[in-house]
Formats: structure tokens, sequence, C-alpha cells
């Protein structure tokens, strides 16, 4: 997907969940979130003994992601409540499977994400988890839900680098294990590679000086741009990632309860409300033509 990147002079108005308050005449209007919510469907059938039984009978899904990612999953300081893409497709599932949006975030980061799936602490991962073969090894993915690319970013007044070449021989930053550190490498295989844990590391470090450029997912780089007038994207996509729900090895009834989940929201346009709600109050235009279900290799 191409996004017009450089159009990145908004507000963030991404609305949070606000429980029951629309229901009360003369109270506070619903939010974005409680409106999709109001017409998500919810499973006609639960298998006994299946994940899914175990997070209905459990009353929440647990979830691992982030609390600060903009547009994507992040926390309102004032409510508590989770915005953006990932966090309202996430409540979207929890309806589906509960019949009522109880979600428990747990904090993931690249390195955590495989560990919290394989021991049980959280049932899904929404965290814009590219689906890779080598990933496909450890976890199952459902989806590709969404599809975006390795960008970059760099200090606002920074000249010289505009395309994935001008990395050549430059310091640059990139998330430990995502997939930016191959993607600089077979762009400008002399770049010196600098890694950092997580996306508000990296642009930290970035503001620091300690790399002249920052590669990462674009959808990510696009919300920092939006928070923040000192950083700037450059140039266009030049890889394709395809953002996968993370389940569990090896549990093909999940994966096909989640796929099945997935083709139905977009069928009846939820997903592109959630996109809307979300990633569209920044990017302009339509939203985009949702992946197909099990494009990516190693979904």
């Amino acid at each position: 997907m191409r996004w017009t990147t450089l159009s990145v002079v908004v507000l963030l108005a991404v609305a949070g969940c606000s429980g029951g308050e629309s229901a009360v005449p003369g109270g506070a209007p619903p939010s974005a979130i409680d409106r999709l919510l109001a017409k998500a469907p919810v499973a006609t059938a639960i298998p006994a003994g299946s994940a899914m039984a175990r997070i209905k009978d459990r009353g929440e899904l647990l979830i691992g992601g982030s609390l600060d990612a903009p547009l994507l999953s992040q926390q309102n300081p004032g409510t508590g409540e989770l915005t953006g893409f990932d966090a309202d497709l996430g409540k979207l599932l929890a309806k589906y499977i509960i019949g009522e949006p109880k979600t428990k975030l747990v904090t993931s980061t690249s390195e955590t994400r495989e560990p919290l799936l394989a021991n049980g602490t959280v049932d899904v991962i929404l965290q814009t988890y590219t689906i890779t073969p080598q990933r496909a090894e450890r976890v199952a993915f459902a989806g590709p839900y969404y599809s975006s690319g390795q960008a970059i970013a760099v200090r606002r007044g920074t000249t010289g680098i505009a395309k994935p070449a001008d990395l050549a021989g430059r310091k640059v930053i990139a998330g430990a294990n995502t997939p930016a550190i191959a993607a600089i490498k077979a762009a400008a295989p002399t770049a010196e590679i600098v890694e950092f844990g997580s996306d508000p590391e990296c642009l930290t470090a970035l503001r620091q000086g300690r790399g002249e450029a920052y590669v990462q997912d674009q959808a990510l780089l696009i919300a920092d741009a939006a928070q923040d007038g000192e950083l700037e994207v450059v140039g266009e996509p030049f890889t394709t990632d395809p953002y996968g729900i993370g389940l569990k090895h090896g549990d093909e009834q999940f994966k096909q309860f989640v796929n099945d989940w997935l083709r139905e929201i977009q069928k009846s346009g939820l997903w592109q409300d959630v996109w809307r709600d979300s990633i569209g109050t920044v990017v302009k235009g339509d939203p985009p033509t949702p992946p197909v279900i099990g494009s990516a290799q190693g979904s």
C-alpha cells in the first residue's frame, strides 16, 4: 500500500471507548468505537475445549500489544482507554468471542511477543506484527489484516537522505528483531545499524543524533511524525510488510476462527470504519483494500 506520507499536519482525534454513557439520555455522545461495537458481530458457535471457549469462560481477551503507538494502540492518559487501529480491532475480536469488548493489554516488545504466546500469557498479539516465514516457525499468524512497509524518517532539515540507497555508509537506527534490519542490509549494505528495543527508544536516539536516519514501519512513522514536528518521513515504503495477528503456534482451529472473523468485518465494512477512525485521521483518501487472508508467506 502506498500513502502520501508528507501530509502529516494533523490533529490526532482518535476517540477512546467510553463505556456505556452513550445510552444515557443527555449523556456524552457515543465514541467512534462504541458505534462500531454496537454493530459488531458475535460468533454464533464456540467449540467446546477450544482456545475461544477458554477466552469466553475467562471473560477477557488477553492481548499482547503497545501502550505508546499513536494511531495504532495508545493509552489515553485521561481515561486509561486504548485507542487506535490495533486496539479497536482487539475490542471487536473480544466482542466476537465473548459477546463483550472485554480486553486486557499486556505490554510486549519485539523480543517478548513469541514467549508471551508460547507460555499462554496472552491469547493474541496485535502489534504491527509482520508475517515472515521465519516467525511462522514459532507462531501462527491469522491474516494478514493490514499491509504497510519499511520507510525512512530523519530529523527535520536533514539533507542527503531521500531514498534507501542514501543510507549507505551512515548510522541507521532500527528496532531490534524487526524487519527493518534486513531491509536496511538489502538496500544499503554498508550502513551501520544501531539497534534499540522499542519505537520510543529509537525516536529518542534519532533526536539525540545517535543515528542519521530511522527505518521503521511506515504506519508507525507517520503516527510518530504527526506528534513530533521535528520528525520527517521521506520517500515511500521500500518493502511490503503484511501484518498478522499472532497466535500460539499450532492452533489451527483458533487461526481459522480469527480468519473467519477478519473476513466478516472486511465484508461488512467494519474493518474500513476502524481504519477511518484511526489511521484515516492522518492518511487522506479512502480506506485501502484489505489484504487477502492467507496471501502472505507464513500466514
